[in-house]
């Protein structure tokens, strides 16, 4: 691969990670990733569960599928919501990528302040 296209790669997957830290951002969009991650739930259930209108359940619903976090399927009359791994490999992927930044960040504090503990 080269640099150019290395560089497309890192930006994709960083705009694909910021869709799914925007998503989690929101309260009730965590909370319903939360339910869902114990079982497929009902958009109907999840609406009642937290309190909101179908209307707004469903555009939660559509910005976590957007970004991969939770997937939906017709089930007779009812849909039901489940989680999608797409979402959380993305997560996965950019915590991988900066982890050895982190890493190196907070090995060179160390660093720094045990060259000076008194924080002279």
């Amino acid at each position: 691969m080269n640099h150019i296209t290395m560089n497309h790669a890192t930006s994709m997957q960083a705009d694909a990670a910021d869709q799914v830290f925007a998503a989690l951002g929101d309260a009730t969009r965590r909370a319903i990733v939360k339910l869902v991650a114990q079982g497929p739930q009902s958009v109907s259930a999840l609406a009642t569960a937290l309190g909101v209108t179908l209307t707004a359940i469903s555009q939660h619903l559509r910005v976590l599928q957007t970004c991969g976090l939770l997937r939906t399927r017709k089930v007779g009359r009812v849909r039901m919501c489940e989680l999608d791994g797409q979402g959380l490999d993305v997560l996965a992927q950019w915590v991988t990528i900066n982890r050895r930044m982190w890493e190196q960040r907070f090995d060179a504090l160390d660093a720094m302040l045990q060259e000076n503990p008194e924080g002279k």
